[in-house]
């Protein structure tokens, strides 16, 4: 039996080729810093929108319990108005922050463009704060407006501290089902780039070497005599 060996045109590339594409990607725009600020367009715009309704939303909150407040109605209406206020402030504080970034370009780690554009790790985690902190005035409220008497001064109160525990709830809850969705993208991404991993290795396991068995019964004659004599010749 002779064994005759057929192999096939294997072209060894390497292995940079078969990375990932999105961390291929992600390595050509190291180089781009400005444009790490305005990767996932759509959640960015949807985390600044997020972050300018919450500005307006506390900041008219509080200047409407501010603009209320008289010596006869109590305290609770300059301090819960302070309160919205300042979380208005810090909403915005941040914004500003993450553009003055932006436009002096002093960051040059993907990892932190990540965290301070907008859409990126911090947002999630200041509306998250924010909403507990307006969840815990309301609470405080809601117990002031318990323990005191009766009157229409904490009926007042009563409606206001419902309010902001809603307002609060509703961040903490946008939030919650914000980043599970995230979650979930990630690991449909993760899942993706599983299986493309396993696609190109089964095109790669494919291109092996073929191996014939030509058997001397299937020869004849005259191929005996030619391969006995290259035989004798080797």
């Amino acid at each position: 039996m002779q064994t005759f060996y057929q192999p096939r045109h294997i072209i060894r590339h390497p292995p940079a080729l078969y990375l990932d594409p999105t961390l291929m990607q992600r390595r050509v725009l190291e180089d781009q810093v400005e444009l790490w600020w305005f990767r996932e367009p759509r959640r960015s715009l949807l985390c600044y929108l997020a972050s300018v309704a919450l500005i307006m939303g506390l900041g008219l909150g509080g200047v409407g319990l501010l603009s209320t407040t008289t010596s006869l109605s109590g305290e609770w209406r300059l301090w819960v108005g302070t309160t919205l206020c300042l979380l208005a402030l810090a909403v915005l504080l941040k914004l500003l922050l993450s553009s003055a970034i932006q436009d002096m370009n002093c960051v040059h780690s993907w990892r932190r463009i990540d965290q301070l554009k907008s859409g990126g790790r911090a947002d999630p985690a200041l509306i998250l704060a924010v909403g507990m902190a307006v969840m815990i005035c309301g609470t405080v409220l809601l117990c002031m407006a318990t323990i005191g008497t009766q009157s229409h001064d904490n009926k007042e109160m009563f409606v206001s501290s419902l309010v902001l525990m809603a307002a609060g709830a509703g961040m903490v809850l946008a939030v919650v089902t914000y980043n599970m969705v995230l979650y979930f993208e990630r690991r449909r991404d993760q899942r993706r780039r599983i299986r493309m991993r396993m696609n190109r290795a089964r095109t790669l396991g494919s291109r092996t070497v073929r191996v014939f068995s030509v058997s001397g019964a299937q020869m004849g004659p005259a191929r005996r005599e030619t391969s006995s004599s290259r035989t004798s010749l080797i």
